[in-house]
């Protein structure tokens, strides 16, 4: 019983082996699936991220590769047949013509005395080998340096790497000697190794050719797609969709395209059209509206200025809160007249002015609603051609936006001046919080509106500066001061040199005549 438990026992070990080899050679397989799928996957994105050009070149490549491959081997095999039949056929023919024109002279004892032909130059052209032999295996003649092939029987064989060719030659006195012609193969081989590296260099360079003619040839067949690209760039640059789609001669996938794209800006273009004209009617729209509500609103600021003198308690609070609102409404609406008129290019009567007496009665203006912010201004002359309500609603709104968006006891500064180029500038900037980066890109868009606004805004500010500024032939940018904290704006404006007026003044005498008439007042805080 126990011999028979430990048989079972002892079973159970190749049994167990059995088992567990196949499984982890499967396991094994599956991995080796896995990495190839990966490798795969890898490759074929590698081949997506490739240009169409490089795509359509290395297809018509590994598809000429394919078959100059396929096309190798078979001339290959053949070829190494061939070669192989021939070196065999030329070896035996050989042997037949030495068996044939070989005499043996031998004396009266029998003895060897010459061998004709002389078998040394009769094997110097091929690189073979000539052995004489008698029956019994003893070298009779031989070539120099012939090694020892022993003695054959059969026709042909290799033997030491030499294809030897046997023949049996009888002699005049009578018996048999045994003739060994032999060739090295490796000549044969040799050749054979040429004809192969020339194939694969012929399939290499076929390849390469394919490769480089489907690079031309793609090359052409996108140049088409390039023009479309390349006016696609046009209309980008300049935003004008009246640029001319090239068409192509074939008509084919590409002229589609083309006619197709042609279409589509026809459409875009016409869509514009109606967009510009519906906006410009808006804004005429908007232009007259505000105009016409200024009236009526003057009408009613000024009844309210009464109701709120004479009445009183409750009554008198109600009156002025509805004044405090009036006073706001006109303040959007003349915001909005200015805005329209710039959309529309329409421009006040510009006379001289001088840019720091605009700021300095923009700062004076703002001092009493500061709420605790210090406010300081440096004014050096700065004569423009202007406006002198749009330019000091310019001042007033940047200063209002360096009180509105920072906290009380911040340093707001005003400053203007010239650059020296050709421009005057104000400058306001405080050192508060900033600007966000994310609100950055978008500060001089209409209605946009930062978080810290504290004043209760329309998002309208600082479009105005731009719309003003523009007007004026000027711009407006953000600057984020050198100490790193704060906003800081900037305005630029033409500088007044030498022009006249429409009534013929010099424009320059009289701004530095505004200017010494504000120089008293050059720096407040």
């Amino acid at each position: 019983m126990a011999a028979a438990e430990r048989g079972h026992r002892g079973a159970v070990g190749p049994v167990g082996s059995f088992r567990t080899g196949p499984v982890r050679s499967f396991r094994l397989a599956r991995g080796g699936v896995g990495s190839g799928r990966a490798a795969l996957r890898a490759l074929a994105r590698l081949a997506r991220r490739l240009p169409i050009r490089w795509r359509l070149a290395g297809t018509s490549a590994l598809l000429t590769l394919f078959i100059l491959c396929v096309f190798a081997l078979f001339i290959g095999r053949l070829t190494a047949d061939r070669i192989r039949s021939d070196f065999g056929h030329q070896t035996a023919a050989a042997a037949d013509d030495l068996r044939d024109r070989l005499t043996i002279e031998v004396d009266e004892t029998g003895r060897v005395v010459g061998v004709v032909p002389n078998l040394d130059l009769y094997a110097a052209g091929e690189h073979a080998v000539i052995r004489v032999l008698a029956l019994d295996g003893t070298p009779i003649a031989q070539t120099a340096a012939a090694p020892n092939l022993g003695l054959t029987y059969l026709s042909s064989e290799r033997i030491h790497g030499f294809l030897v060719e046997t023949r049996a030659r009888p002699l005049r006195g009578g018996g048999n000697v045994v003739v060994q012609y032999a060739r090295p193969v490796s000549d044969m081989e040799a050749t054979i190794s040429h004809v192969r590296l020339l194939l694969v260099l012929g399939v290499l360079g076929g390849t390469a050719c394919a490769l480089l003619a489907g690079l031309m040839i793609a090359r052409r067949a996108m140049a088409p797609i390039a023009q479309l690209t390349q006016a696609a760039r046009d209309i980008e640059r300049t935003r004008d969709p009246g640029v001319e789609i090239p068409q192509p001669e074939a008509n084919d996938e590409v002229a589609e395209l083309a006619r197709t794209l042609e279409g589509m800006l026809h459409s875009l273009a016409d869509a514009r059209a109606e967009t510009e004209n519906m906006l410009a009617r808006q804004r005429q729209f908007v232009a007259d509206a505000s105009h016409e509500l200024r009236t009526p609103l003057t009408s009613v600021l000024a009844n309210l200025e009464l109701l709120a003198d004479a009445l009183h308690g409750d009554q008198g609070d109600v009156a002025r809160s509805a004044l405090r609102s009036s006073h706001r409404m006109r303040r959007l609406v003349g915001d909005l007249l200015l805005l329209a008129r710039a959309d529309v290019a329409r421009t006040g009567r510009r006379e001289p002015l001088d840019l720091a007496l605009v700021a300095i009665e923009s700062a004076g203006e703002l001092e009493p609603v500061a709420d605790g912010h210090e406010l300081s201004v440096d004014a050096e002359p700065a004569p423009v051609w202007g406006t002198h309500d749009e330019l000091h609603r310019m001042a007033v709104n940047l200063i209002e936006n360096a009180i509105h968006h920072t906290p009380p006891g911040t340093r707001v500064r005003i400053s203007t001046g010239s650059d020296g180029d050709g421009q005057v500038r104000l400058t306001v900037e405080d050192d508060g919080p900033g600007v966000s980066e994310e609100l950055a890109p978008r500060l001089f868009e209409r209605f946009v509106r930062g978080a810290g606004d504290r004043g209760g805004s329309f998002g309208i500010g600082l479009a105005i500066v731009q719309a003003v500024a523009e007007s004026h032939g000027g711009s407006v940018s953000y600057e984020r001061p050198e100490t790193g904290r704060g906003a800081r704006f900037v305005v630029r404006l033409p500088w007044l040199a030498g022009e006249r007026g429409p009534d013929g003044a010099d424009g320059a005498q009289e701004a530095g005549a505004v200017a010494g008439e504000a120089a008293p007042a050059g720096r407040a805080s």
